[in-house]
């Protein structure tokens, strides 16, 4: 994400303040898991104390309710104490495990790294030692900075894809009226070249030349309508797609090299569908000149339609080096690009001319030993 120089000072500041206020939340956090865990020491002191005073009375003796109650409160700190002779007695933990040494001896382990044991006393006398544990509610304390950086992680991460999302919304838009105005701007010089020709009509020259000409102005008119619909919802109409992809297959291979081999099949007649005719036949462009650059302007390139259930497939094959397998699934992003000199914009126009305009699919199979065959797929309208 970049900053506009305009708001420099601003983004700084926010960054700055941002960093204080997580910095404080932290040791806020931090702080008061000190101080809880603080707390939870003296309430295992007072609670050896009790027991302190239990083992120390005489057996005939009341040892009042103090004791009792303090016991009994404590139902969340998970404990082992070890009497003076090696006995040992659990609490706030499974009764199956007070039998289970192996399990004593790994929790006392566990507990000296966590806490520092408490040894129960009398008059010097040393009757017992308190192992213990963190409470499940301190456990999840611990965490918890954990998962605020993460929340803010996230938080961060959504700002930043949506500032770029955004930015790249500016920049389609600015891209989109670029075109829109390339439209217009050529209108005006393809609106003379109508009149030239027409001129030529009534002149004594071949009429095959004012027809190749009439062809071309007609493919500029295309273009500009291509231009005027980017950053627009095209219009649909149901259109022959055997016989739109014969027309630009014919209009291709009549002003390409004599040193590429056209080749077309249909294995369907008169199979309509949903179209826009201009961008469909940008997209046919696209492929095929791509399919050229692969052969370095020499191979074959054959063009194939083949019905397939409720869709319709329009192959296109090429002889060229081939794409590799890994590289199958970025070729459709902008800006990707094998050429040295290229924008890296025309699958991805095709991409969103077939997928998003038309809901059709598009794929590819290819390797870097083998020619590559771009497959678009469109619905049929049912009989």
């Amino acid at each position: 994400m970049q900053f506009n120089p305009k708001n420099k000072t601003s983004n700084i500041i926010l960054l700055i303040a941002s960093f204080v206020i997580v910095s404080l939340i932290l040791w806020n956090t931090n702080s008061f898991f000190k101080k809880f865990k603080e707390e939870e020491r003296h309430k295992m002191e007072i609670w050896a104390t009790a027991h302190s005073e239990l083992l120390s009375a005489p057996l005939d003796a009341d040892p009042g309710d103090l004791p009792l109650k303090v016991f009994q409160n404590n139902i969340s700190t998970p404990m082992i104490l070890v009497n003076k002779d090696g006995s040992t007695k659990i609490h706030n933990m499974p009764v199956e495990k007070a039998t289970d040494t192996v399990f004593i001896k790994n929790t006392i382990a566990k507990f000296k790294s966590e806490n520092q044991p408490i040894v129960i006393d009398h008059l010097g006398e040393e009757l017992a030692t308190l192992y213990y544990g963190n409470s499940e509610v301190l456990n999840k304390l611990k965490y918890y900075p954990l998962a605020l950086l993460l929340i803010i992680f996230l938080f961060g991460a959504v700002i930043f894809f949506f500032f770029k999302t955004n930015k790249a919304s500016e920049q389609n838009k600015l891209w989109a009226g670029m075109a829109k105005e390339t439209a217009h701007q050529i209108g005006t010089p393809l609106s003379s070249l109508l009149g030239w020709n027409e001129i030529l009509k009534t002149e004594n020259i071949n009429p095959d030349i004012t027809r190749e000409i009439e062809k071309d102005i007609n493919r500029l008119e295309t273009i500009t309508e291509r231009f005027s619909k980017i950053g627009s919802l095209p219009k649909l109409d149901e259109h022959d797609i055997v016989a739109q992809t014969k027309d630009a297959y014919d209009y291709l291979k009549l002003r390409s090299s004599k040193l590429i081999d056209f080749s077309f099949v249909s294995k369907v007649e008169n199979m309509k569908v949903m179209l826009n005719p201009a961008l469909y036949h940008w997209t046919i462009e696209n492929l095929v000149k791509n399919g050229i650059d692969a052969m370095k302007g020499k191979g074959s390139i054959h063009i194939e339609i083949i019905p397939d259930g409720k869709y319709v497939n329009i192959q296109i094959t090429d002889t060229g080096h081939g794409i590799p397998k890994s590289d199958h699934q970025t070729i459709f992003n902008p800006g990707v690009t094998s050429k040295k000199r290229g924008w890296g914009l025309g699958l991805s126009l095709v991409k969103r001319i077939i997928e998003e305009y038309h809901k059709g699919k598009i794929k590819v199979h290819s390797s870097s030993k083998a020619g590559t065959i771009m497959q678009i797929s469109l619905k049929q309208i049912p009989k």
